[in-house]
């Protein structure tokens, strides 16, 4: 009983921390293999098996290329791990896909078939607001609700504005509050534009955007331009903020915003989708 205490512990101190980890269950077993249906493992990012029990090297190998890209692409995956001949039987052979089943040979002596569910578990993604203009009160109230950790960077008065659940981090230049698949915003409009966005210039984030007209953004740029920011690091910067949905109120820019947000983030797991309307 323990092991499976413990596995369970470990995945949600890995939650509670934000760490990602993908999580494999053996499903299906046929003839003699080591682990039996109900067996369940964690797979760390750096392909570690870190507590819990699959199988031995037959298996492990094909699991842990399927988690690690589970957590890469938010996808889960079924992986069967079969002999040869029985692979053959199927149509099938090592390291090719068939309606969603990923193959794997089972090279060892049990010549049994194995059926893994591996599903990743994500933390959250983060959102960084910028600044504390309407635009930015109306984004952190909307991105909870599609998932968001918000956190939010303004002058000490300026947090007030802000309601419960939002994480206050005083001034605008905190980059180490951001990470590589964070989603930063800046919205100041007019109150600190310019430190805000040299701040945004040294985030590595997934998404970096400005809220304010295109000219406004370019002629901040070229002044951070002049200052040695590096091009591709203002490059990198969208702006104007937000899908082209005609937004006019606070909350519709929000709106516009968070939308393309959900885009940045979502296109990772659906690169078939983007090519068919592409």
């Amino acid at each position: 009983m323990r092991p499976e205490l413990d596995l369970i512990d470990l995945a949600a101190s890995l939650k509670a921390r934000g760490e990602p980890f993908a999580l494999a269950t053996v499903v299906r077993t046929v003839s003699a293999t080591a682990a039996k249906a109900g067996a369940k493992a964690i797979i760390l990012p750096d392909g570690t098996v870190s507590e819990g029990w699959i199988g031995g090297g037959c298996a492990r190998a094909a699991v842990v290329k399927a988690a690690r890209q589970c957590m890469a692409d938010g996808q889960s995956r079924l992986v069967s791990i079969a002999p040869k001949d029985a692979l053959a039987e199927l149509g099938a052979a090592a390291g090719e896909e068939h309606d969603g089943v990923f193959y794997a040979k089972n090279s060892c002596p049990s010549q049994g078939t194995m059926d893994i569910f591996v599903e990743p578990v994500l933390p959250s993604p983060r959102l960084l607001i910028l600044g504390a203009s309407p635009v930015a009160v109306a984004l952190a109230n909307l991105a909870p609700s599609m998932g968001f950790e918000v956190a939010v960077a303004a002058a000490p008065e300026e947090l007030e504005r802000f309601g419960p659940g939002v994480r206050r981090l005083v001034s605008v230049a905190a980059p180490n509050e951001a990470g590589e698949n964070a989603f930063v915003v800046v919205s100041t409009q007019g109150a600190g534009d310019r430190a805000a966005l040299k701040s945004a210039t040294a985030m590595d984030a997934r998404y970096r955007a400005f809220v304010g007209s295109r000219r406004k953004a370019e002629t901040l740029k070229r002044e951070l331009a002049e200052e040695g920011i590096p091009a591709d690091r203002l490059a990198a910067i969208k702006a104007p903020a937000g899908l082209d949905i005609s937004a006019i109120s606070s909350e519709e820019i929000a709106l516009s915003i968070l939308a393309e947000m959900i885009a940045a983030r979502r296109k990772p797991e659906r690169p078939a989708a983007e090519d068919a309307t592409g």
